[in-house]
């Protein structure tokens, strides 16, 4: 009976899944075509190009392109491009963002913290692909954005031994890395807020996982350091208003 009760209990779980899998896949064929009737497309940024559509390495679900930007720094007084940043969103983030910011303009919602806070600390799944413009070693890299990540998460009062290990474990995926132009850092930030960073040396997504780090802060903090108050890409920010602000006015998914 008992045995009897575990393979009810197991074929339910299975349905479960599979049902969800599904009502994904329908979510995100709806999603796709109203992007498409909205004439929102993947973008160039630089010569580095973000399809409409991407899965993330792992179990994760096939996302849909929410914006692209670069990032850029003053070297020797003179304005460079670095990279370019794409970020893509689980077609449930349109779900979750309007009823509280579907109406708004584009110019509104760029200039709205909150609405980009929204963004990174909701708990659809994120991903983020990062594609260096110029060449850059695995610790010139993570050096810079992980000292972002530290404000961040000391700005929200979390930042304790728990944080300080997990930013050292990010720091350490990097540590032997050699990014040529056109290689790749890919972020995942899972619903369960569980980072998963992963490397491509040029513009296709592997299909292994990369580095797992549990830690909800960090998870948010990478999203919030490009696009949060003082992120790094302003037009990744723009880009993320301009086309979600034409998908929250179409439809509530």
């Amino acid at each position: 009976m008992k045995e009897r009760k575990k393979e009810n209990l197991r074929s339910t779980e299975s349905y479960g899944s599979t049902a969800f899998c599904i009502c994904s896949s329908i979510l995100l064929c709806f999603l796709v075509t109203d992007l498409e009737a909205l004439s929102l497309k993947g973008l160039v940024i630089e010569g580095v190009t973000f399809p409409l559509t991407v899965k993330p390495p792992g179990p994760s679900n096939t996302l849909f392109h929410g914006g692209a930007g670069y990032r850029g720094l003053n070297i020797q007084n003179i304005f460079t491009k670095v990279t370019s940043i794409g970020v893509y969103l689980q077609g449930t983030a349109v779900s979750c963002l309007t009823p509280k910011w579907a109406g708004k303009t584009k110019k509104e919602l760029a200039n709205f913290v909150k609405f980009f806070q929204d963004i990174f600390t909701s708990s659809f799944e994120k991903f983020t692909r990062v594609t260096m413009i110029m060449p850059l070693t695995g610790p010139q890299y993570s050096k810079r954005v992980a000292e972002n990540y530290v404000v961040y998460m000391k700005s929200i009062g979390v930042y304790t031994q728990v944080e300080e290990k997990a930013v050292a474990m990010c720091l350490d995926a990097f540590k032997n890395k050699i990014f040529i132009s056109g290689a790749s850092v890919l972020f995942t930030q899972s619903p369960s807020r569980t980072l998963e960073i992963g490397f491509s040396k040029h513009s296709s997504i592997p299909t292994v996982q990369g580095v797992l780090i549990k830690n909800k802060p960090l998870s948010e903090a990478v999203l919030k350091s490009i696009i949060g108050q003082n992120g790094v890409s302003p037009k990744a920010k723009r880009s993320l208003a301009k086309r979600l602000a034409k998908l929250l006015q179409k439809k509530h998914y």
